[in-house]
């Protein structure tokens, strides 16, 4: 298995300190701060544990301080309600003593019933595409020491953009983007376990989205950028380990914040997730040359 994908397995088997309390590790992603999609899998899976025969079809996170890549994190589950059809859990992730995260998931029973979606949009085959790490060895000369490292570190996820922005040299464009993305390996048959890692993707890439009308990049040393929240809903089956395409729009920019929207589908259309978030993209006065 790759060693990364091996890495956010081992972050997802959490240890369990008490009835409904879980303890987390963290990987350094993306520099000194834990990467919110971690924090989003590692929850689901905490309030995932402590539901027998159901699975989530939603979640809504807050992400109120930068988690400490270098501590625990402990996972308070706290049991809402246990209905016929429906179970609601809190789930509280703590770093130092203060709440770093907070979530709301509900767990549902199958049900059949009316069934409807959109279309998936009409783009190329991940086949037909260069991967985000050939991308990034074209752009390496661009990218500054300091980051470097940050920027090419491998991903448990490969993604394969529609089409690519280089974030050292941004240009204003329409706020969408389209990626395929799958895990770099084969995962278990494990249906929580493979929604728990589609929630840890889906905050790759998707924050970015509102920034494009603007043509800045959270590689930009005047831009301050901060996921705040993060919604999803699960909607059929899915399976982590085969091409999903993420769809992405951003109706909204203002008061330092952007609106993003995804939408996840399988590579024959299904529509499986929708997931929406909104982010701090708050801009100083002087940009730092690249």
């Amino acid at each position: 298995m790759n060693d990364v994908m091996q890495e956010v397995l081992e972050l997802l088997d959490l240890e369990i300190i008490e009835k409904g309390i879980f303890r987390g590790t963290s990987r350094n992603f993306f520099g000194k701060n834990v990467f919110g999609g971690q924090v989003l899998g590692q929850a689901l899976m905490a309030a995932g544990r402590t539901v027998e025969g159901r699975l989530p079809h939603s979640l809504h996170g807050y992400f109120l301080r930068a988690g400490d890549v270098k501590a625990p994190i402990v996972y308070q589950v706290e049991t809402i309600r246990d209905g016929k059809s429906f179970c609601t859990r809190n789930v509280k992730g703590i770093q130092h003593g203060e709440n770093i995260f907070l979530m709301s998931a509900s767990f549902a029973v199958h049900e059949e019933g009316l069934d409807h979606q959109v279309a998936m949009p009409d783009v190329p085959g991940p086949d037909e595409l260069p991967s985000e790490h050939q991308l990034r060895q074209m752009i390496a000369p661009m990218i500054p020491e300091k980051v470097r490292a940050v920027f090419e570190r491998e991903r448990p996820v490969e993604i394969r953009p529609i089409d690519p922005v280089n974030p050292f040299a941004p240009v204003k464009k329409e706020a969408r983007r389209c990626q395929w993305m799958k895990s770099q390996t084969p995962l278990p048959d494990d249906p929580l376990l493979h929604m728990c890692i589609l929630a840890f993707a889906s905050d790759f890439g998707l924050m970015s989205t509102a920034m494009l009308p603007h043509g800045v990049s959270v590689f930009q040393s005047n831009v301050q950028a901060a996921s705040l929240d993060h919604a999803m809903w699960f909607h059929r089956d899915l399976r982590i380990d085969e091409w999903l395409l993420y769809d992405m729009d951003a109706p909204n920019a203002s008061a330092s914040r952007g609106m993003n929207f995804g939408r996840v589908f399988t590579q024959d259309g299904t529509l499986v997730a929708t997931v929406a978030q909104e982010g701090l993209m708050r801009l100083h006065e002087v940009p730092e040359r690249y």
